[in-house]
């Protein structure tokens, strides 16, 4: 395999299957612009009309947890008790929350 000789950034490559729906990560990739990283997705991730919507985002301009300091980067939504659904009461008849 040969050296990656171009210094083209690095996109994160984000895909809505259909309306209504989030868009979800499905790989990454090299290209010079915005313009030609969507193209270049759109022709690798969306082969065969899996989506109706593609998201291109500069790798650099993501800013992550670490998944090492998971718990306690996420240990204060603990102690508050209104975020779980068990503190709500549903009232009768409705189907779906």
């Amino acid at each position: 395999m040969s050296e990656r000789t171009d210094l083209s950034p690095l996109w994160e490559v984000f895909v809505r299957a259909r309306r209504g729906l989030s868009h979800n990560h499905v790989g990454s990739l090299h290209a010079p612009d915005a313009e030609l990283a969507l193209r270049n997705a759109r022709d690798l991730y969306t082969r065969r009309q899996e989506g109706v919507s593609i998201w291109v985002v500069p790798a650099g301009a993501i800013t992550a947890s670490s998944p090492d300091e998971k718990d306690a980067f996420f240990d204060p939504a603990a102690d508050k008790v209104y975020r779980h659904p068990t503190f709500y009461e549903v009232p009768d008849g409705v189907a779906h929350l």
